[in-house]
């Protein structure tokens, strides 16, 4: 009996395998501090859940139309339109299992085998895999520390073929916590419009800004380049909803109606209680979003503070999003006790077995010389992740 040769080479996801293994640790009695889960660590907002509870008492427990209810995607139309300045229709919009299930069905709209994907390094761990899913074949695109993780128009013209169908732009960026400004929108758009090739801009982290900056959704820049944009968001991150799988995607109405096909022969529609609670949140004033923003901004500056006091150790000022991407190459060549270090998965097992920390090796994301730290966490947990991960890192030899 021979599996598929494709789903044997995907790789399963190191981010959810190590925030796993850490509440596994966990409930087996280890005090192990985990900075590798990409969820908030705050409840979802008491009115939120309010709503779902309503959804069950009227009994809104019943399928859904496959692409979402139409009070939802109206909802995220209006969104769309007051904070995005994009003007969308219901018929433009997908509701998924999350905006990571949108993304999957993006690309399973829009790739033939063969068709190239451009992907700027490091990256979100799974877009590579969701390509190669739909027979796209990932280019990576090499991004430079010193541009805070941020790919430019004349990186990207270099990787560009007869065979680019779309490129991946994540504003706010994961891991690298990077945001646009509009002139670098503006020059990415210039040239898919000049080279036809769709944008699928991921901003599920739009509401995570610090500093001061602003997020810019590319496809408001101009028509030409809303019609090759597929926009995608969702609540988990900004409503602390990430268990609640409620994404969503807009873009061409000819790949939306494809995207809604696939998705009434896979998973029919997203959860109903969900959709519900999910309308009421996109409906209201952002006061708790406002104030989670506040909080992880609080622990992105004391976790800054304190990395610059440890040798070996450095990163760019994160603008977006709650990691920090956390330079190791300094480390490389090493000892902690008997065992070398020389990359980040060497790295992130001797903080582990020693120092009961975990995080991200940078080689998830096609970045070996770094690990991801989220401050997605409690203040409380940081002080004492830090401290251990300062005792590690003094004890190299």
């Amino acid at each position: 009996m021979i599996l598929s040769k494709k789903a044997c080479g995907i790789s399963e996801s190191l981010t959810l395998s190590i925030d796993a293994k850490a509440k596994k640790m966990k409930s087996e009695g280890y005090d192990v501090v985990g900075f590798g889960a990409g969820e908030p660590d705050f409840p979802t907002p008491d009115f939120i859940v309010q709503a779902a509870k309503e959804a069950l008492d009227k009994g809104f427990t019943k399928y859904t139309p496959s692409s979402g209810t139409p009070l939802l995607r109206e909802a995220i139309c209006k969104k769309f339109e007051r904070e995005n300045h994009i003007t969308y229709t219901p018929d433009e919009v997908i509701v998924s299992n999350g905006a990571k299930h949108s993304l999957y069905n993006i690309f399973q709209a829009i790739l033939n085998p063969g068709d190239e994907v451009i992907i700027p390094r490091p990256y979100w761990l799974s877009y590579p895999e969701m390509v190669r899913m739909a027979d796209g074949v990932p280019v990576v695109v090499d991004v430079r520390e010193e541009d805070r993780f941020k790919v430019s128009a004349e990186g990207l013209r270099k990787v560009i073929t007869p065979k680019t169908k779309a490129f991946i732009l994540n504003n706010p960026g994961n891991p690298g916590g990077c945001v646009y400004r509009q002139e670098e929108l503006q020059a990415i758009a210039d040239l898919a419009v000049e080279n036809r090739f769709f944008i699928v801009s991921d901003e599920i982290y739009e509401s995570l800004i610090y500093d001061g900056q602003k997020h810019i959704s590319i496809a408001s820049l101009t028509d030409s380049v809303r019609d090759l944009t597929f926009t995608v968001n969702g609540m988990s991150k900004a409503y602390a909803m990430t268990g609640w799988r409620i994404g969503y995607a807009a873009g061409p109405k000819e790949a939306i109606q494809v995207m809604g096909n696939i998705q009434s022969h896979s998973t029919s529609n997203p959860n109903s209680i969900a959709q519900y609670a999910s309308t009421v949140a996109l409906n209201a004033p952002k006061d708790c979003v406002q104030k989670m923003v506040k909080e992880f901004d609080k622990r992105r500056l004391y976790m800054m503070e304190r990395i610059r006091a440890i040798p070996y150790l450095s990163f760019q000022k994160p603008e977006g999003a709650f990691y920090i991407m956390l330079n190791i190459s300094q480390c490389f060549g090493k000892h902690h006790g008997n065992t070398l270090i020389h990359d980040s998965l060497s790295f992130s097992d001797s903080l582990l077995k020693s120092r009961m920390v975990t995080v991200v090796p940078g080689i998830a994301f096609g970045a070996d010389s770094f690990v991801r730290l989220s401050y997605a966490n409690s203040m409380d947990n940081i002080r004492r992740g830090l401290d251990r991960m300062e005792e590690f890192i003094n004890e190299l030899v």
